[in-house]
């Protein structure tokens, strides 16, 4: 939604997802099985919160905290950033992280038209010259002559390439 927000007008196929106004952050942990199978990890950094978590090493409350501090901050980022384009929403309202369906997406004001693509390019069509382009792809000489007739030209090619590579002019 971030990238579609900035349009002038946000044009919805009635089946379409959007929303996701929210942010997500997951990470498995393995320091249990590592520990298990006496296997170190070691990282270092610099900086005290250089590395909130990690997959490998043992995570703590505090790394826990400025994570979901830091996920926190770059939500509130996302909201304003869409309610900056998006006045007309209630922000708090889509910025739940939930989706919705095109049509109940226009009543969300996530979008302002419900329109398959197809049925918008019917329409711009209209008030527009529409040309038909097309590719053709050139034939080779045996598509061109037939295969037969290709191998024979390039038998009567080898012979006389032969006859005048042999041909002595001195």
């Amino acid at each position: 939604y971030m990238m579609a927000c900035i349009g002038n007008k946000i044009i919805s196929a009635p089946f379409a997802i959007l929303g996701s106004i929210g942010v997500v952050a997951q990470l498995p942990n393995v320091n249990r099985l590592l520990k298990k199978h006496d296997i170190d990890f070691e990282v270092l950094t610099a900086g005290e919160y250089k590395r909130t978590l990690t997959v490998f090493g043992e995570n703590t409350e505090k790394g826990r905290e400025k994570f979901q501090q830091d996920l926190d901050i770059t939500h509130d980022l996302f909201k304003n950033f869409v309610a900056s384009y998006r006045p007309q929403l209630s922000i708090d309202e889509v910025a739940t992280g939930e989706v919705w369906l095109g049509m109940a997406a226009v009543d969300k004001l996530l979008v302002d038209e419900l329109k398959t693509s197809d049925e918008y390019l019917a329409e711009r069509a209209k008030d527009a010259d529409v040309f038909h382009l097309h590719y053709v792809q050139r034939k080779s000489l045996q598509e061109r002559m037939g295969m037969a007739a290709a191998t024979s030209a390039d038998q009567l090619a080898a012979k006389w390439w032969g006859r005048l590579t042999q041909q002595r002019f001195w």
